[in-house]
C-alpha cells in the first residue's frame, strides 16, 4: 500500500483477532487517552487525533471508530494505518499477549481488558513516560485548571465537528527549540533538559528508539531504556510496558496509597512496595503490570464512573500530572 492509499478513507479488517478486541476498551483504560492530541468523543465512541505522513511532511487528523456488535470484525479509519496498529496494539505479538495474560486472570477476559493504550510513536510514549514521573499537583494550580475547564464549552472536537488539531511534536521539532522557551511554555522543570537532549540524540543518530519495537526480550529492552537520560524506574516500567513487557509494576506514591487502600496493605512504604508488588502479582507473570493495571482502572471507574463516558472537564480529577498537561496544551504543533 502505497503512503496516499495509506491516509485515506479504509477499514481494518480485525479477522485474525475478532475475539479480543474492543476499541472503547482498548482505548479508554490508560491516561494518555486523556492527553493532547488525543480526543475521545463518548457519544460516538470515537478516537481523534493528528497522525504523521510516513515522510513527516504533515499531519492527517485521524478518526477511529468501530461498528456497533459484538462480532464487528473491522475498523473504521482516515489514517496512516501502522500507527493505528500501535496505538490499539493489533499485532500479531500483542493478540498472543492478551491470550495469554487472560490464561492467567479470568476476570479481566471477562471484562475484556488486555490492551493498555499507546501512543502512535515510541517517542511520544518516552516523553509522556518522563512526564509522568515525581508530578506534584498543588492545589492553587488544580484550582486554576478546574476553574479553565469547568469555565470553558466543550470543543468542537468533542461534539464530533471539524476542527484543526495540533499534533505532538517530533523530535525534530524539539530538537530546534531553545530550553527556556519550552520551559516558559510548559513549566516542565529539570525535565525540560531531558526532553530535549533526547530529541536531540534521536536526531543525530546517537538514539535509535524506533529499533526497540523489534526487541523480544524485556531484559535486552531494559539495557536499552537505560540508556535514555531522564528514565528512571517508574518510567523505565512505564516505557516497557508500551514496548508490550509487562513484567514489571510502574509504582510510585499513588502505587503505595492504592496498595495500601485496595489490599488492606497499611505497613506498605518506599522500603516494602517492591516486595508488596511482588507478593500480590508475580502469580500473574509475566503479565504483572497488565494485572495491575486491570486492578488500578477498575478502582478510578468506581470512583469516577466508565472513563470512555467522562467529559475531558472530569480528566484533571483522574490524571494528576500537571506537567504532562501542559505540555500537551501548550506545544502541540
Amino acid at each position: 500500500m502505497s503512503d496516499m492509499e495509506d491516509c485515506c478513507d479504509l477499514q481494518l479488517c480485525l479477522d485474525e483477532i475478532p475475539s479480543t478486541f474492543n476499541l472503547e476498551k482498548a482505548v479508554c483504560n490508560h491516561g494518555f487517552f486523556m492527553m493532547a492530541p488525543n480526543s475521545w468523543i463518548p457519544s460516538t465512541k470515537t478516537l481523534r487525533r493528528p497522525l504523521r505522513l510516513a515522510d513527516f511532511s504533515a499531519s492527517v487528523v485521524v478518526s477511529i471508530s468501530q461498528p456497533p456488535g459484538p462480532s464487528s470484525t473491522v475498523l473504521l479509519l482516515r489514517v496512516h494505518r501502522e500507527q493505528v496498529i500501535r496505538m490499539l496494539r493489533l499485532s500479531e505479538r500483542d493478540e498472543r499477549n492478551v491470550k495469554e495474560f487472560h490464561k492467567v486472570h479470568p476476570e479481566a477476559k471477562d471484562r475484556g481488558f488486555g490492551r493498555v493504550f499507546r501512543s502512535p510513536s515510541l517517542f511520544e510514549d518516552v516523553v509522556k513516560s518522563i512526564l509522568l514521573c515525581n508530578c506534584q499537583l498543588s492545589s492553587k494550580r488544580k484550582k486554576r485548571r478546574q476553574e479553565k475547564d469547568g469555565a470553558n464549552p466543550v470543543p468542537a472536537e468533542m461534539e464530533g465537528e471539524e476542527v484543526d488539531l495540533g499534533n505532538f511534536p517530533s523530535p525534530k521539532e524539539l530538537a530546534n527549540l531553545d530550553a527556556d522557551y519550552l520551559q516558559s511554555k510548559c513549566k516542565l522543570g529539570y525535565r525540560t533538559n531531558y526532553i530535549l537532549k533526547l530529541a536531540m540524540e534521536i536526531e543525530e543518530g546517537k538514539l535509535k528508539i524506533d529499533g526497540y519495537e523489534g526487541v523480544q526480550d524485556a531484559a535486552s529492552c531494559r539495557i536499552l531504556i537505560k540508556g535514555i537520560s531522564g528514565v528512571g524506574s517508574f518510567a523505565r516500567a512505564s516505557v516497557l510496558m508500551c514496548l508490550g513487557f509487562y513484567d514489571e509494576v510502574p509504582w510510585d506514591s499513588e502505587t503505595i496509597k492504592f496498595l495500601k487502600h485496595v489490599h488492606a496493605r497499611e505497613g506498605c512504604t518506599k522500603k516494602t512496595i517492591k516486595s508488596d508488588l511482588k507478593e500480590i502479582y508475580d502469580k500473574y507473570a509475566p503479565f504483572q503490570c497488565l494485572a495491575y493495571w486491570f486492578e488500578l482502572l477498575e478502582f478510578y471507574e468506581r470512583r469516577f464512573g466508565k472513563l470512555s463516558e467522562l467529559s475531558h472537564t472530569m480528566y484533571h480529577k483522574v490524571s494528576s500530572s500537571t506537567q504532562m498537561r501542559e505540555f500537551n496544551h501548550n506545544h502541540v504543533l
